[in-house]
């Protein structure tokens, strides 16, 4: 059964990015449809897969991952506006079967992501 998983990691504290809010958007007809939104629990992951089975077709798909509130709430002081606020991440799911992780690293100043397993 195909999923969609991902986890937060902050980099700046080398810890995992607990509470932070992320959305799930597919490309349909040119315009993002909201598929799901979630939270990151205390290991930075999300309960459960974003989404799985039938509901992961093929196409393109962005995770929106609030950077910005996540430091803030941590006590973090950014600048008005913070250099990442919402980091998108844009990419393609071409095998609705197979397990597609998309993790986040982050700071304030920087992020990453690869294909995870």
């Amino acid at each position: 059964m195909g999923r969609l998983t991902t986890h937060v990691l902050d980099t700046a504290s080398g810890r995992p990015a607990a509470g932070m809010r992320i959305a799930l958007s597919i490309l349909e007809e040119g315009r993002w449809r909201l598929l799901a939104t979630a939270t990151t629990n205390a290991d930075g992951r999300t309960d459960r897969p974003l989404v799985e089975g039938s509901a992961l077709v093929a196409g393109q798909y962005r995770l929106v991952f609030d950077v910005a509130g996540y430091f803030r709430a941590q006590g973090v002081a950014l600048p008005d506006p913070a250099f990442f606020d919402r980091v998108p991440i844009r990419f393609g799911i071409a095998d609705p079967a197979a397990h597609y992780h998309v993790p986040l690293l982050c700071s304030p100043w920087s992020y990453s992501t690869y294909r995870g397993s």
